[in-house]
């Protein structure tokens, strides 16, 4: 298990140190899931493993665009 310590930049981003980087398989442009679990931030590099796991995830669940569009198209009636 690696431990390091980065600093989060004014920007709010952090450098993942190469040695992890090269053992996960990390290079530019990997899309990283973030996942808040109580006071922890985990990242997880997307892979097609994680995309099996989180599929359907929502499925069943109403769409957030499609209840922002009734949200609106309600406002604008008024």
């Amino acid at each position: 298990m690696f431990r390091r310590i980065t600093t989060v930049s004014t920007k709010g981003q952090l450098v993942i140190p190469s040695e992890m980087r090269a053992s996960l398989g990390i290079a530019p442009g990997t899309r990283i899931a973030i996942t808040q679990d109580g006071s922890r931030i985990v990242l997880e590099p997307v892979s097609e493993e994680l995309v099996d796991k989180t599929r359907g995830l929502f499925s069943g669940k109403p769409s957030l665009s499609e209840e922002l569009k009734r949200q609106r198209h309600r406002k604008d009636r008024w």
